[in-house]
């Protein structure tokens, strides 16, 4: 029978260093890792990392790249109901352990363990990540467009940073309960197509979507 196959045996050297960035991080200050410390943990030589990475904060930068792009969570679609879509987003991330692992790991750039420059680049490539997914052009966005993103963004952080509290009491009720779906589906919605004072309308007459006045 074949022995089993390590992970440094299935995955690319690019997958075993980005995860060994993510691992000592949860153990160290970003200012404290070194190139050595990570080609050790990702059991490579450091001619492979520089063969991928010409520094460190170019490991950084892409292992939050990847981590933010393969998020589950998207802008919904205009041609369906945004409340639904809430609420199927809700549950795919939240049982989903791989999609959790990618929280933990972005939760770790909001931390004690993080850095300027890592929250920068998180903000700028969720940020990126919404432009995208809007098909908006990033040259020519107006105010009201611009200063959304900023607030859709700061608010991803916030959540970001209270993840791991969050996580251990965290449930998909608790995401669909009135009050806090008030507060995340206007960020979420605001990134539809959704006349968005129509939204606001229906949540102060009290006409919630039956799915939320349920969920508890």
């Amino acid at each position: 029978m074949p022995r089993p196959r390590k992970d440094s045996e299935i995955l690319s050297a690019t997958e075993r260093l980005e995860n060994a960035f993510w691992e000592l991080l949860a153990d160290h200050e970003y200012r404290k890792i070194t190139v050595t410390e990570v080609v050790r943990e990702a059991h490579v030589n450091r001619n492979s990392f520089y063969y991928h990475y010409a520094s460190l904060p170019e490991l950084a930068d892409s292992a939050i790249m990847h981590a933010v792009e393969h998020s589950t969570v998207q802008a919904p679609r205009a041609d369906l109901n945004p409340d639904i879509e809430w609420r199927r987003q809700c549950s795919l991330v939240m049982n989903d352990p791989v999609q959790r692992q990618r929280l933990d790991r972005l939760a770790l750039l909001a931390g004690s363990h993080s850095s300027p420059e890592l929250i920068e680049s998180l903000k700028d490539f969720g940020r990126l990540m919404i432009i995208n997914d809007l098909q908006l052009d990033a040259g020519n966005l107006d105010l009201k467009t611009d200063l959304m993103l900023d607030f859709t963004v700061g608010g991803i952080l916030a959540v970001l940073r209270r993840w791991p509290e969050l996580s251990k009491r965290l449930s998909v009720d608790d995401l669909l309960n009135e009050d806090v779906a008030v507060l995340a589906m206007g960020v979420y919605l605001s990134m539809s197509k959704e006349n968005m004072l129509a939204y606001w309308s229906r949540i102060f007459k009290g006409d919630i979507p039956g799915d939320f006045k349920t969920a508890h």
